[in-house]
């Protein structure tokens, strides 16, 4: 049978190279002489005439196929898409509780531009009933699961602080009952953070995600209120009451999430201001969601402003990894902990399968993004999820559907990017974003760059990704 080499991506380390298979997504060292097994099939060859005069290599032959680096040449991507048993259990639920917000940032993709439901129809506010009943929808169909994660979303969620506090009680209760776990994250804009607030969280563990974009120009820019007033001063000193009280309990880190648009691209000075200025524990940035053509779109240019603006960051991590310390650049982290843990991704992230959202009157979406978006809509708490339409959804947006994706390298763990993206680029979310596939690829370059320099350096730091929770 005739044998090739497969699609793989390599990074120089210390006596050979780190190859990270696309096909498998594995991440094996190889030394020079896999490498060179490797390179013998570029132009494909007959694997027995290979073997007749390389018997000694035969190993490196079978070891190098099983990773998925050698493969037959006919070999090809499955025609149809292969789904798990459905219906899959949900793991986590996104409660939109309002869908108001006091802020009105230039670029939000709910009230801005490009949302994509033109007017909410449901209520400002999800009601204590409605939350409840979309807690005993997750519990009821995450049959198998022993962990869940109940996450709050909006508007700005603490506008509805109460039926938080309903749906975090009647959540805990159902647990206790049936001997399982559920876990809590908010995001916030941090307006509305008080001490009951504060307190209630540090509680109740909560992972907190807080909206700020920066120092105080950069962030008063783009979230400000209504009368243009920027929020920056306001939330700092309760950002900081907040990270206080968190490490005094020992709780989950707290999170910074940046929107990066082309007027805020400064990665460094944002992330100075986050971590050594007001003390945050992560620091993640998320480029904005946009149809092209808004001011604040980021373009091809803007996107290598990002990376190498992560580039400095990286240095900065693969440095304090090296001497087995932390850092608190979340996209590089979550990027290593997926490719030491080898994910191969069919769909881009949980929406759907997994994970879906609901709506403040019930409306159950692909995601939170999704909710009140009509054609996105999978259901209610009502009449329950709808398993026609959601096969149909994660059928269309499987990656053996994206052709333009089956000759990329980073295909395992972008799989065509974030669907709600799609919708607003493309106006179907099934569709890859070929607009970002360039910049995708040279990050995951520089991750898997900063794989190889840390295994190489102090390969026991990968050993807090295999840590059981």
């Amino acid at each position: 049978m005739k044998y090739a080499t497969a699609q793989h991506r390599r990074a120089e380390g210390k006596a050979g190279s780190y190859v990270w298979a696309t096909r498998s997504a594995a991440i094996v060292h190889l030394d020079q002489s896999a490498l060179a097994v490797l390179d013998d099939f570029n132009a494909g060859r007959d694997a027995e005439e290979w073997m007749c005069a390389a018997a000694d290599r035969r190993q490196s032959f079978d070891a190098l196929a099983a990773l998925g680096l050698l493969e037959p040449v006919d070999f090809a991507l499955p025609l149809t898409p292969d789904l798990p048993a459905m219906p899959f259990p949900l793991g986590t639920l996104v409660l939109n509780v309002t869908n108001k917000c006091n802020l009105s940032c230039t670029y939000c993709y709910e009230y801005g531009e490009d949302r994509i439901a033109p007017t909410s129809t449901g209520p400002a506010l999800m009601s204590a009933d409605t939350a409840r009943a979309a807690v005993d929808m997750l519990f009821t169909n995450s049959a198998g699961r022993r962990s869940l994660s109940l996450t709050f979303f909006g508007g700005e969620t603490l506008l509805n602080f109460a039926v938080i506090r309903e749906a975090v009680a009647h959540a805990e209760t159902r647990a206790r009952a049936e001997r399982r776990r559920i876990s809590f994250a908010l995001t916030t804009n941090a307006t509305l953070l008080t001490e009951e607030v504060i307190t209630f969280l540090t509680q109740h563990h909560f992972g907190v995600n807080i909206s700020i974009d920066g120092p105080k120009q950069t962030h008063d820019a783009q979230r400000t209120f209504a009368s243009g007033k920027g929020s920056h001063d306001l939330i700092v000193p309760k950002i900081r009451a907040l990270i206080a009280a968190n490490r005094a309990a020992q709780g989950r880190p707290i999170g910074a999430r940046v929107t990066v648009t082309a007027h805020s691209q400064d990665v460094r000075a944002i992330y100075t201001h986050l971590v050594e200025e007001i003390g945050f524990d992560a620091v993640g940035y998320a480029p904005v969601t946009s149809a092209p053509g808004r001011d604040y779109a980021l373009s091809g240019e803007n996107y290598y402003t990002l990376l190498s603006g992560f580039a400095e960051l990286a240095e900065d991590f693969v440095a304090a990894a090296s001497e087995g310390r932390t850092h608190a650049f979340s996209n590089l982290n979550d990027l290593l902990r997926e490719l030491h843990h080898g994910v191969n991704k069919a769909h881009p992230c949980g929406a759907g399968l997994g994970l879906l959202g609901v709506s403040t009157a019930g409306e159950i979406g692909l995601c939170h993004r999704f909710v009140e978006s009509g054609k996105h809509e999978v259901g209610s708490l009502t009449r329950g999820i709808d398993e026609e339409r959601r096969r149909a959804f994660l059928e269309a947006g499987h990656i053996s559907t994206k052709v333009a994706c089956h000759t990329c390298f980073a295909r395992p763990l972008c799989s065509g990017g974030c669907y709600h993206e799609a919708h607003v680029r493309y106006a179907d979310a099934s569709q890859p974003n070929l607009h970002s596939c360039e910049w995708i690829r040279a990050w995951m370059d520089l991750g898997l760059k900063s794989y190889a320099r840390i295994m190489d350096a102090n390969p026991s730091y990968f050993s807090r990704y295999e840590e059981v929770a």
